[in-house]
Formats: structure tokens, C-alpha cells, sequence
């Protein structure tokens, strides 16, 4: 053999066992995600000592220092400096449920039942508000999206007043897709933003009509997440503005006041969604007499840090939040909300993940941030708070993986990818599911607003790239209707519900562990690209 032969030779040789290494590497790492790793760390998390997950509770103490344990014990870093945790500044605002809450028409007087017919709450840092005959206008669905050409606070000056509005946005009600994006929620259909420009506008109180159809929860959802206290992050916005109230009433409630004010409410409602609409004075005011407790607290985000090699300084962030609604007495004798699959399945796999990179011979090249959130279920402020305090600059950051309520009804052919098409990372996804034998399909009920009610939005906001991966519907043994449908059924019974407990029984977990497997190979991708 010649001198070029054996030379060729030996370097096809050392080719060939560096690939064989690599598969090896990654194999033995891929195949820790175990089912029984994640059942354990789920039964844990989502059992009844840890008292539903609450921010700022025994419940938030227990959560937090279990995941610096695991973390540290994986082997991980602190991403904080020499700490697991981001402190997040909060204030909780208790409102006294016996709130008066008066609307007068010249026909009737309603005082509207709390928790019955109507929830809300102040974001006003006060022991007292009180506000009283503020003229209620229907402002229809409460937006001004200038790149929509929509604006339903035009030549209006909502100052003192009180604007009554609808869930969702207008491309809803009618389905024309040349109004907003059609049937998909816009971020202006969140109640959220509702409520914040309704701030902006300067009205004392904001209400929002539910529709079980519009909003994509029933009443019992809303009445469990406004039955407590709600946290809002320091210097927030609300809390500075003339908003004195906001509330939600129930769709039966709104009929007897427009009927009360002389107007009939499918016609007005449907003038909503039209383009021209005119807001609608209700010829009514409202009055409310609200007691408060106002505590300065804080929660924490945790952070932990996997290092990389050759682009150490610039990071992959793996989240999920970890917190859930804690104890409820509104829901008689079982009190605790355990949020098992939301979302004590996505913190499972975040340590998972930190395991199955912690396994790798080598390290990947670019540094992974775990980051378990918290106040997820407040309105995203665990991660809003990063995002304004990044421990590591957003500008190095590279992308963002969210996991959310994993899959508990076993393998499907597909993985839905929430806001397809509006990040650079879709095709990460796309290309290790295809490998797999199996592919990714847009949100299936993108009426819904899935999009922005998950910690990745915060992220997308400051144009960090983002990819919400979830649980497929196309169920390898039953197909894609049966897959809908049970999540459909799941949702109506058992979301943000005492129900949504640990249930080894009945969980399949076989699609879980592969789809925790697409995440943390999506990410390696990621981490090792050029």
C-alpha cells in the first residue's frame, strides 16, 4: 500500500469512529429520558405537599428548592452568579369578595354577584377604591390595532368611564380572514391586552363579556383564576394607571343589561365585528366599593446553567413554568389544585432534558439555560421579569424551546408547533420529527390564542426566536378526531380544575418520553449549529 493509501485509509478510519462516537454519545444521552424519571418527578411535583405550585406560599418553597436540588445534583451551574434563583419582585393584591359592584340603568339596578355573575378585581396599590356613576360605554371588542386599521376607541374619550367589550377579536366572530388573521387569535383578543388598553385609553373600569367559545375556557375558568388573589410585577403599568377596576361578567349577565339598556345584544355585538362600528353608550353607570390587602412580595424564577464549549457566550433557554393556583376553596372538598399536566409535566422535563445533556461525552458548543418560571398562570410575569432582567443577553440568545402541559394520551404521528411560521426555528422542529417518521401540523384551534398565553411570547415580544412545541392530535391508534377530542374533553374537565391531579392509571406515557426525546434533540441541533 502506498504512503497516500494508508494515509486516505487512516483517515477514513478516524472519520469513521468519530461519527460512530458521536451516535454513541448522543444515543446514551437520548436514551436517559426515561419514563420513569419523568413519572417520579411529576408524582412529586404535582402531589398534594406541595400545595398546588402557589407563588409566594409554602407551595412555591417546597417547588423551587426540589428543582435546585435535581439541578445540582444533575450537575449544573447556578445561573444566577452562585444562586438557583432570580427573585422577581411582585405585589398581591387580595380583593374582598363581598365587593359592591352597583350598575343602574333608568329601568333596573343591578348588584352584580361575585363569583355568580361577575369576577374582577383593582390593580390600585390602595386598601380602598372606590369610583362611583361612571358612564358605561360598549366599546365593542376594546382594540386599537393601527396596522389592522381598527380602532375602537376612535375620536373617544373613555377618561372616568367604564368600558364594557368582548373577548377574542373581530377575524372571530365573522371568520373573514381579511379581518385580523380570521378564526386565529390575534394577541388583541387576549384579555390581557384588553385590560391594559383600556389603561392606556384612561377608563376607570374595564369589563369583559365571557363566551365560552371566545375566550376557549368556561366560566369555571375564569371564576377559579379570579376567585384569589392575583400578583402583578412591581412598577407595572396597571397599577400606575386610572384603571380602577377590571372584571369579567358572565354572557347571561351582559344580555340582561343590554336588555336593560334598550338594545338588543346579538345585533349590537354583531355590529362589533363590523368595520365602521361605532362604540355604544349603555346608557348606564357603575359604581364599585372595593376592600383590599396589598402585599409587597416576591417569587422566584430558577435558573440553571449547562454550560457550552466553542460558543459558550451564547444560549439556548429550555422553559417551562412551574407554578400553578394552589388552594381554592371554591371547590368544596378537594381545595388543591396540583396542575399535574400544567404544569408539573413541562418542569419534569426540563430536568429531564438537563440530565440527557449532562450525559453527553462532549459538550455541546453553545451554553443551555434551563429556566423553570414563575407567575406563569398571572399572566406570564415570571418570564415578562426575565426578559426585562436577563441573566444573560437576550441579544446572545439564540432561541427559546417552551414545554407546556406535555402529552398524556400516548404516541402520535405529529407534534403541533403553536404560532407556525413565526420564528426561524420552526425548521428544527420540522426536520427532527421527519427523521423520526413523523411531522408537525399548525395549532389546531388557533381561535383558541394559544400563542400568547405561554411563557415563549415574552420572549417573541423582545424578537428573541421562540418555538411552542406541544402534544400532537394524530394519535397512532386512534387517529386525529379522537385526538382532538380528548383534548377538548380534557380541557372543559379537568383545566385549571382540582382533577388535573396525577393519574399513573390512566396517563400513557409512551408519547410523552418521545416528544420530551424531540425536544432535547431539537435543542442539541441548536446548540451544535453552525
Amino acid at each position: 500500500m502506498s504512503g497516500k493509501n494508508l494515509i486516505l485509509c487512516l483517515s477514513m478510519a478516524s472519520i469513521i469512529l468519530s461519527c460512530n462516537s458521536k451516535e454513541k454519545n448522543f444515543k446514551s444521552a437520548i436514551d436517559s429520558i426515561s419514563q420513569a424519571d419523568l413519572s417520579n418527578h411529576i408524582s412529586i411535583l404535582a402531589s398534594d405537599d406541595f400545595q398546588g405550585r402557589a407563588p409566594s406560599t409554602l407551595g412555591e418553597e417546597r417547588t423551587i428548592q426540589y428543582l435546585e436540588d435535581q439541578f445540582a445534583k444533575i450537575g449544573l451551574k447556578p445561573g444566577n452568579g452562585d444562586s438557583f434563583f432570580q427573585e422577581v419582585s411582585l405585589v398581591k393584591i387580595s380583593a374582598d369578595k363581598q365587593m359592591k359592584f352597583n350598575i343602574k340603568s333608568k329601568k333596573r339596578e343591578f348588584n352584580l354577584v361575585f363569583s355568580e355573575e361577575f369576577v374582577g378585581g383593582t390593580p390600585q396599590l390602595s386598601e380602598q377604591v372606590n369610583f362611583d356613576n361612571s358612564e358605561i360605554i360598549f366599546v365593542g371588542y376594546g382594540i386599537n390595532a393601527p396596522e389592522h386599521n381598527w380602532n375602537d376607541y376612535q375620536d373617544l374619550d373613555v377618561k372616568g368611564k367604564t368600558v364594557l367589550m368582548l373577548v377574542n377579536d373581530p377575524g372571530y366572530a365573522t371568520s373573514d380572514s381579511t379581518l385580523f388573521e380570521g378564526r386565529t387569535m390575534t394577541f388583541y383578543g387576549r384579555w390581557t391586552y384588553k385590560f391594559e388598553e383600556a389603561a392606556r385609553q384612561g377608563a376607570t373600569a374595564a369589563i369583559i363579556i365571557h363566551e365560552t367559545g371566545a375566550a376557549a375556557y368556561p366560566w369555571g375558568v375564569v371564576q377559579g383564576s379570579w376567585n384569589e388573589s392575583k400578583f402583578y410585577l412591581a412598577n407595572n403599568m396597571l397599577s400606575k394607571s386610572d384603571l380602577y377596576l377590571q372584571s369579567w361578567v358572565t354572557t347571561e349577565c351582559a344580555k340582561s343589561l343590554f336588555v336593560s339598556s334598550g338594545l338588543d345584544y346579538d345585533k349590537t355585538i354583531a355590529s362589533a365585528s363590523l368595520r365602521g362600528f361605532k362604540p355604544v353608550k349603555m346608557n348606564m353607570t357603575a359604581s364599585a366599593h372595593i376592600n383590599n390587602r396589598v402585599e409587597y412580595t416576591k417569587s422566584n424564577n430558577v435558573a440553571a446553567l449547562w454550560p457550552g464549549k466553542s460558543k459558550q457566550d451564547e444560549y439556548l433557554i429550555y422553559t417551562a413554568h412551574w407554578d400553578h393556583l394552589g388552594i381554592n376553596p371554591m371547590f368544596g372538598e378537594d381545595t388543591i389544585l396540583n396542575g399535574a399536566v400544567d404544569n408539573a409535566t413541562g418542569t419534569a422535563a426540563l430536568l429531564e432534558i438537563a440530565q440527557a445533556f449532562a450525559t453527553l461525552a462532549k459538550t455541546q458548543d453553545r451554553s443551555i439555560l434551563f429556566l423553570a418560571v414563575t407567575c406563569e398562570e398571572q399572566g406570564l410575569l415570571g418570564s415578562e421579569f426575565y426578559t426585562l432582567n436577563p441573566l444573560f443577553p437576550l441579544e446572545k440568545t439564540v432561541g427559546v424551546i417552551n414545554m407546556d402541559g406535555l402529552n398524556i394520551l400516548g404516541r402520535t404521528k405529529d407534534m403541533t408547533i403553536t404560532g407556525m411560521g413565526k420564528s426561524t426555528l420552526d425548521g428544527y422542529a420540522i426536520s427532527v420529527l421527519e427523521k423520526q417518521g413523523r411531522y408537525v401540523c399548525p395549532d389546531p384551534t388557533p381561535e383558541k390564542g394559544g400563542y400568547f398565553r405561554s411563557d415563549h411570547f415574552s420572549f417573541a415580544k423582545v424578537g428573541v426566536p421562540t418555538l411552542y412545541l406541544s402534544k400532537g392530535i394524530d394519535n397512532l391508534e386512534h387517529g386525529k378526531e379522537w385526538g382532538l377530542a380528548q383534548n377538548e374533553s380534557w380541557t372543559k374537565e379537568n383545566y385549571h380544575k382540582p382533577s388535573d391531579s396525577y393519574d399513573p392509571a390512566r396517563w400513557d406515557f409512551h408519547g410523552m418520553v418521545e416528544d420530551v426525546k424531540v425536544y432535547f434533540e431539537i435543542g442539541f441541533a441548536i446548540a451544535s449549529a453552525k
